[in-house]
Parts: C-alpha cells; structure tokens; sequence
C-alpha cells in the first residue's frame, strides 16, 4: 500500500499530540479515542503513544495472574530481555536524498497481498485479557487490516472468530495426542477459510515458567479453551510429514532456530518458517530471534518465505528483520496489552503504531519499497 509523504506527516503530527490519525488521512477528534468496553467502562487511549505504554496501562487493569501469564517468560528471563537488546543493539545506515514521496509497504505471502508486514502472533486465553476475547483482537486486527493467526488455545470457538473477521485468518496448531483430532481440527480451520496453519514445533514440554507458578495460573472459572484437549504430542518430523501430507493451505513450522531445522524443514515440504524462541517462554538462553534470523536466510536461499517474531516493540524493529532477511514479523505480547487496554481498539491502535513508526523507518532510511530494503541499511 502507497503512503506519501504528507500522510506520513500526518501520521507524525497524530502521534506526537497523543492521537492517532487513520492512514486514510481522515481526522479524528480526540473524544473517538475513547472508547467503549463491553463492562461499560470507558477507556481513554489518547496518552498512548508507543507500544511500551500499553503495557503500562495493561499492568494496571489485568488481573495479576494474567498480566504474568502475558508478560512473563521462562526461567531466569535472560531470553526474554536478549530479543530487546539485541534489536536494540543493531543501529541503522540510513541513505539521503532518496525519493520517498511515495511509499509501498506491502507484501505477498502464499498469494495474499498484505498492506504492510506485521501480522498479529498466535497467543492464547484471550478471554483473561479481555471480556471479549479473540473477538476482540479479530475485529481490532481486521480494521488495522492485518492476518490475524489464530491460537489453537483460542477461549473463543473458531466459527465465531470467523464470523466478526473481515481479514484473512490463519491458525496455529500444538500437535495432540489424539491425531483424528488433529485432523479434524486442521480441516474445520480450512473450512472457515484459514489461509495457513502454523504448528509449534519448540514444546515438547513446557518450559520452566517461574512467574506463572508463582501466581498459580490456570484459566478462570467460565473461560475454557475448546481445542485444547489431550496433550500436546511430542511430535517428530514423522509427524510433521504426515500432517503436511493431508494440510490443503501452507504450513509453515513455528520455532525454528538451527539451519539445519530449515533445512529439514523444506525437505517434508513445509511452507514457510518461523524463526521463533517462543518469546523466551521455553527454554531460556537460547539466543535472540534477530540474531538467529541470519544463519537461517542463509541457508533457506529464498526457497521459502521466513518469518520472526520475539520482542518486536518498534517500527525500526520491523525494518530490521526485513533488513535482514525476513518476509515479515509477528507481534504478541504488544497485541495482549493492546487487547487488555481497550479491546478491539486497542489492538487497531497497536498495530496502527507500529505501521506507523515502520513506514517513518523506510523514509528516514531512504527506502520507498520493501524490495529496497536490504543489509545495506545495517551499520556495520
């Protein structure tokens, strides 16, 4: 999608009064950035700047058992904070005097055109984060239109999600024990129209998950997930060949870090990859996504589209991944903390930002296209 330079201004001029201009280029007046909650509480987003201060205001209204579940991740954390560093570490070689009067932020992926390459991550129990759940979060990821990938332990059945969805879904899979409810599952999410499956490949066992024992999580009474039956399988490469074998939509495996994971990866005839360490919920100290992401490019070649996600906060986040390799990134934690602070508008304005601050990335690196975008824009 082209934006030019005066809606980029716009957008600037929005963002540092505190409100957020659609990219349309429509004004809107401060009273719409407050919105409606389905508890008849009003909340006010017009102090949301960047995606640091919804998780801020999310801190303040979840429970704490469900700001840790969101927040947390594995053992001592270190993974966790390395996803930030390490993208924080990377600095940028911007050019000048470039023409980015116009910009095209979009992307092909399995044959759908996305306006920009930010896609919402498979994350679960949206219904502790929100009244209102994965409703919530399709409605708000549909008006920012961006695919929204469907957690397999979604609170919300998938026919309900479908029917409020006006973008493209995709779903995410843990592999159960019970394979004819696998399959059934994987093709009742192609019958609502699912354009890919994601299957989790890093959890053959949770991780250590201190801060979530500590609160003694589990799910609320009257909030259950309907998919989440059985185990999760150990599942093997076997097992991976065999689902692709049946799957009619791109499947793409979801936590890869080795080169020789992808490798195996396009040899069953996955899809697509998604470089992946689970936000650092499973096993910590495993290195930074960006830092990964690397070594995997280079051994896929371009035989398929990759993926990242893992601590993703800023526009110049997103331009760093593509920079270095990636088709385009998913963000998790910022879309729960945009959910538990206003709902579906507050998961629209997540991603508006973030949009946002990436299309100001491109301009102020000289980079009018996707396609120009490449490791000549990282200062080494």
């Amino acid at each position: 999608m082209e934006h030019t330079r005066r809606d980029l201004l716009k957008i600037i001029t929005a963002m540092t009064g505190g409100l957020m201009v659609p990219l349309s280029g429509q004004s809107q007046s401060a009273g719409q950035d407050q919105f409606q909650l389905i508890n008849g509480n009003t909340v006010d987003l017009s102090e949301i700047i960047n995606l640091f201060d919804f998780e801020k205001m999310a801190e303040g209204k979840m429970p704490k058992m469900a700001f840790e579940y969101v927040a947390s991740g594995a053992a001592d954390e270190f993974t966790v904070r390395w996803n930030r560093q390490a993208l924080d570490a990377i600095k940028l070689n911007p050019n000048v005097l470039n023409d980015v009067s116009k910009l095209d932020t979009s992307v092909t992926l399995f044959g759908h055109k996305l306006p920009y390459p930010i896609l919402v991550a498979p994350t679960a129990f949206h219904k502790i984060m929100h009244p209102e759940g994965e409703l919530a979060t399709a409605r708000g990821a549909s008006k920012a239109e961006a695919i929204y990938v469907v957690s397999s332990f979604t609170t919300t059945p998938l026919e309900e999600i479908k029917k409020v969805a006006t973008e493209p879904f995709w779903f995410q899979l843990y592999v159960r024990d019970d394979k004819e409810f696998t399959k059934n599952l994987v093709q009742k999410a192609e019958e609502l129209g699912c354009r890919a499956l994601c299957i989790t490949v890093d959890t053959p066992v949770g991780g250590a998950r201190d801060r979530q024992a500590r609160v003694n999580f589990k799910l609320p009474d009257g909030i259950n997930a309907p998919y989440r039956i059985g185990e999760s399988l150990s599942i093997t490469w076997k097992e991976m060949e065999w689902l692709i074998s049946f799957a009619k939509v791109p499947v793409l495996l979801k936590g890869i870090l080795h080169p020789d994971d992808a490798d195996k990866a396009i040899e069953i005839g996955a899809s697509g990859i998604i470089v992946s360490n689970h936000s650092g919920r499973n096993l910590d100290t495993v290195p930074a996504t960006i830092e990964v992401l690397p070594r995997i490019v280079e051994r896929v070649n371009k035989r398929i589209p990759i993926l990242m996600d893992g601590g993703i906060r800023r526009g110049t986040d997103v331009l760093k991944a593509i920079a270095l390799g990636a088709n385009a990134v998913l963000v998790g934690k910022p879309i729960c903390f945009g959910l538990a602070s206003g709902g579906a508008e507050g998961v629209t304005k997540t991603l508006e930002i973030l949009r946002a601050e990436f299309e100001m990335a491109m301009a102020l690196t000289g980079r009018a296209t996707i396609a120009s975008i490449d490791q000549s824009l990282i200062w080494k």
